[in-house]
């Protein structure tokens, strides 16, 4: 049942206040029974030592596009960090630093992990916040009639908490909750006097919301600060069962434009339908050429170089997706039959039409027979099946089909010789794909520390390529070494979107899973 506490002074946070006491200072002697295992009271504990710096670091507005707020945030994580013991350097980045934090005293005998977070946010829109500011956190429960109402938070900072709380506001999820349950990770691990079974470094991104553009430079311009032997990403959500969750890879994006030429500009319908040919149609059709009914992609070689092994299928198959309820929140009668299952569908490259225009004039449609048809497509790619693959085959498509391909509006000469006109253009969004072996060390690693603490009743969710995107191949492509994605929050955080949240339950299971991997020899 929810536990309430009786407090009604409520804690304003609107500007940023002096960083909190170190919680193992507060807890005093109340260590650990054992320092390889911590229980959920001791992860309760610890995450309640951090919830006040938890709130001021979220009040730090964090938008990637305001390089002094960046700034703000990478002097207030430096320093919670240098309270814990590490050593810092801010990494230089046109104004907007990233953070590297290191625990001292590596053993070379101990494997090391980097720990990649990121410390920006998305941009807010504050009239869709159902609060005073998205800068201002807040801690919610949720009403008998289904609705989150805003409770005294300083609840939070002493006596029993609910897991089902949660606090609202920017980045509270995606990404500064992760980075305080690692700080409280490293609060219990202190508290014991211990030391972790690996060496710990942790790189903080600034750009992450805007597609991590300078990562790969900065991985690159500090190649022998970060090396490493795995990489871990606590970034994105678990799975929906809320369960402890191990993901090895992401589909990349890339955007594509095909458009179909008419005549030279806009005709009547009445004088011209019936012999002008329409290039709406005409799209329409060539479209169709491209999938089947059933949503798979017709295009020879499309699917030609994923290569899935029995074992990731019985990976896949033990996901506990319920596809019933899936669909019925989708609104869909049936899947497309790309996949025999969900997470087995996102293995594959897609191509999507996520637009269509053609004849509009202003917000309405006008009877002509228009000059142009345009579809706005997007590509997801995968580890085997790059931007660079994918297009040249649909481009390769679209000539079969009899069309001749331009670079611009044709010129009368094209449109004397050729019946069929069309261009067609792809690139990359900046996040190509990426993947791991799910039975690489890392991922035993991670599997083995995640049983250990949460047990195999359920076993954790293993998941081989989620369908999002992150820039998971720039920052682990210059080190060239394993990884895995271990989400931390809840699924239904609204990550991106007004009110985004994080359950309080999945900061304490969070504050569990990294201390599982800091004590855990890799």
């Amino acid at each position: 049942m929810p536990r309430h506490c009786t407090a009604r002074n409520t804690l304003s946070l609107q500007t940023p206040r002096r960083l909190a006491l170190l919680p193992a200072l507060m807890l005093g002697a109340a260590g650990l029974a054992n320092a390889a295992d911590l229980s959920a009271a001791d992860a309760e504990r610890y995450a309640q030592g951090t919830y006040r710096e938890y709130f001021e670091v979220l009040s730090l507005p964090n938008d990637a596009i305001a390089p002094e707020d960046i700034r703000k945030n990478a002097d207030w994580l430096e320093q919670a960090f240098r309270k814990r013991g590490f050593t810092t350097k801010q990494l230089a980045n046109n104004g907007k630093p990233m953070l590297f934090a290191e625990l001292p005293n590596p053993d070379a005998a101990r494997k090391t992990v980097l720990f990649y977070m990121h410390m920006d946010g998305q941009p807010v829109i504050p009239t869709q916040w159902a609060q005073k500011s998205p800068w201002t956190p807040v801690l919610k429960h949720k009403t008998a009639q289904g609705n989150w109402e805003e409770i005294d938070s300083a609840q939070l900072f002493k006596g029993p908490l609910d897991p089902e709380w949660r606090v609202f506001g920017r980045a509270s999820a995606d990404d500064k909750g992760p980075i305080m349950m690692m700080l409280a990770a490293i609060d219990a691990l202190k508290a014991t006097g211990g030391q972790p079974a690996v060496n710990v470094k942790v790189i903080l991104d600034s750009e992450e919301e805007k597609g991590s553009p300078s990562i790969s430079k900065i991985m690159q311009t500090n190649r022998d600060l970060l090396r490493c032997d795995a990489i871990v990403i606590h970034d994105g959500p678990m799975h929906a069962t809320n369960l402890p969750t191990l993901i090895f890879g992401n589909r990349g994006a890339a955007d594509a434009k095909l458009t179909v030429y008419g005549g030279k500009v806009p005709l009547h319908s009445g004088h011209y339908g019936n012999y002008a040919p329409n290039p709406a149609q005409r799209l329409a059709s060539l479209l169709a050429t491209m999938k089947n009914d059933d949503g798979r992609v017709t295009i020879p070689g499309y699917y030609d170089h994923v290569k899935i092994s029995e074992a990731d299928r019985k990976v896949m198959a033990a996901v506990p997706d319920d596809e019933a309820a899936l669909t019925k929140r989708l609104g869909i009668a049936h899947a497309d039959k790309v996949g025999a299952n969900y997470q087995e569908a996102m293995q594959y490259p897609s191509l999507n039409v996520r637009g269509m225009a053609a004849a509009a004039v202003g917000d309405k449609v006008a009877n002509i027979v228009p000059d142009k048809a345009v579809a706005e497509l997007d590509l997801r790619t995968t580890p085997d099946s790059s931007a660079a693959y994918l297009g040249k085959l649909i481009e390769q498509h679209i000539v079969r089909q009899g069309y001749h391909l331009v670079k611009t509006t044709p010129t009368d000469e094209e449109r004397s010789r050729y019946d069929k006109l069309a261009s067609f253009s792809y690139q990359s969004e900046g996040a190509d794909a990426a993947g791991s072996p799910i039975d690489s060390a890392v991922g035993k690693w991670a599997y083995q520390s995640l049983t250990d603490t949460f047990g195999t009743a359920p076993a954790p969710v293993r998941i081989r390529m989620m369908g999002g995107t992150v820039p998971t191949a720039e920052i682990v492509g210059v080190l060239q070494v394993p990884f895995a994605i271990i989400p931390l929050v809840n699924a239904d955080n609204n990550q991106h979107a007004a009110n985004e949240n994080l359950r309080m339950g999945n900061y304490v299971s969070g504050v569990r899973t990294v201390y599982s991997l800091l004590t855990h020899p890799l």
